[in-house]
């Protein structure tokens, strides 16, 4: 056995040996197309990847620049609900009943100390939606746990397990 060394020096001599017996003409042009590769090899692998990227980084820019918006203004809506004050556990009892009324046959509230879970059957996720935010911001209630499924298109069935706790959580 040759060792991979040899074989490499064996095919170097060969190919020299191939281009010395080569006319002139013919080492010019095999020399160009070597050249016309390597700068395809370049352009392909080393420049397009960059000239890609270099146009569709103001696309991406504009994208993260919106989400980060959206980022600041939930970070600034969370810093205005952990700013207001708390709810007496009646009242935030009574907001979360009358929410509740507005969802319909759908809903049912179970309220044990400072703890509620409201069970629903087909409601609609555009009543859900204006549910949430109202018990977030009349009674004060944080969503600890949601088991939600979707029984048709927009109406979810499932439970919603919310802490009416008056204590603000650690920051």
């Amino acid at each position: 056995m040759t060792s991979p060394a040899l074989q490499l020096q064996s095919l170097r001599d060969a190919w020299q040996a191939r281009w010395a017996a080569m006319p002139l003409r013919e080492r010019r042009l095999a020399s160009a197309a070597a050249w016309l590769l390597a700068l395809t090899l370049i352009v392909l692998v080393g420049i397009r990847p960059a000239w890609r990227t270099l146009s569709q980084s103001p696309v991406q820019l504009r994208e993260v620049e919106v989400q980060l918006d959206q980022m600041r203004r939930l970070a600034d809506e969370a810093q205005l609900l952990r700013q207001r004050p708390p709810v007496p556990p009646a009242q935030a009892e009574a907001a979360l009943k009358a929410a509740t009324d507005r969802l319909g046959e759908g809903a049912t509230l179970a309220v044990q100390g400072d703890r509620a879970t409201l069970t629903l059957r087909n409601v609609s996720g555009d009543a859900l939606a204006t549910w949430l935010d109202e018990v977030r911001s009349a009674a004060r209630a944080r969503p600890l746990e949601a088991k939600l499924q979707q029984v048709e298109v927009g109406r979810y069935a499932g439970t919603l397990v919310l802490s009416l706790s008056s204590t603000q959580p650690a920051r």
